[in-house]
């Protein structure tokens, strides 16, 4: 390709079908009205529907969106959530794996096994199973998107959550495996790090006066992240003016890990 053949088309995801694990509520709900946005269908596996807002944000872009009520931790799940989105729209063109969870403990020794389980189980393991499963069809198809998305724990240990930080670590990890093993096939593989965003899960936190005050001071943009802020990295992971992007961890957080 050459300097002039580039165009904001690139960005363009009209035509483009995506799964959004987890995507109907806080950040995920970004991520998918952000695909949206660029023309893309959206469908959402998830074990709760919301309101009703991620769909009239779907569609109020133009864009059609569909809710899979599913466990995708449970086995074969994630195969049926793929071939939903396949006998619906005929292809699945991009995957967000969005979905987690964090059970935090303040005593470390007091961290049990079963916390352990369930947040490998959803954090991670259902972010491998959805990999594994559209493979073949973008291989098929010789083009994909995949993001998966990391957090600033990605990076930092993570005190209260040794298992939250071990995942999120893992993702990073499974990107880079999975990029190495799929940009043969054309499909880019990146993650999405955020870092501090308002949302309803972090309101306590931002009423804390000391609280907040902390992690402002940690941010040089001095905000807090706004979800709109996520959606042009997404669009821009998930469109072709990433092609040739693989393997890489995008951290969004305002400058809070150069600090």
């Amino acid at each position: 390709m050459q300097p002039t053949d580039f165009s904001l088309d690139f960005f363009s995801l009209k035509g483009k079908n995506a799964i959004v694990t987890g995507g109907n509520g806080g950040l995920g709900q970004a991520f998918s009205t952000g695909l949206a946005k660029a023309g893309a269908n959206v469908l959402v596996p998830s074990l709760l529907d919301d309101d009703g807002t991620t769909r009239q944000m779907v569609e109020s872009c133009g864009a059609a969106y569909k809710f899979v009520e599913a466990d995708i931790t449970e086995e074969g799940v994630c195969k049926q959530v793929v071939d939903e989105c396949l006998s619906t729209w005929g292809s699945v063109d991009i995957l967000i794996n969005c979905a987690g969870i964090s059970i935090n403990e303040k005593d470390v020794r007091k961290y049990c096994r079963a916390q352990w389980d369930k947040m490998i189980s959803v954090n991670l393991t259902a972010a491998f199973e959805m990999i594994h499963e559209v493979c073949p069809h973008m291989i098929e198809q010789k083009s994909g998107k995949i993001i998966n998305i990391g957090s600033l724990y990605s990076f930092l240990g993570g005190q209260w959550s040794p298992a939250y930080a071990s995942t999120k670590h893992g993702i990073v990890g499974l990107t880079k495996a999975m990029c190495d093993e799929l940009a043969q096939f054309n499909i880019q593989v990146n993650a999405i790090a955020p870092g501090y965003y308002a949302t309803p899960l972090t309101e306590m936190t931002r009423k804390d006066e000391k609280r907040n005050a902390e992690i402002l001071s940690h941010i040089p943009a001095n905000r807090w992240g706004d979800t709109a802020d996520l959606m042009g990295a997404t669009v821009f992971l998930a469109s072709p003016a990433s092609d040739y992007v693989n393997g890489t961890v995008l951290t969004v957080d305002g400058g809070y890990l150069m600090r």
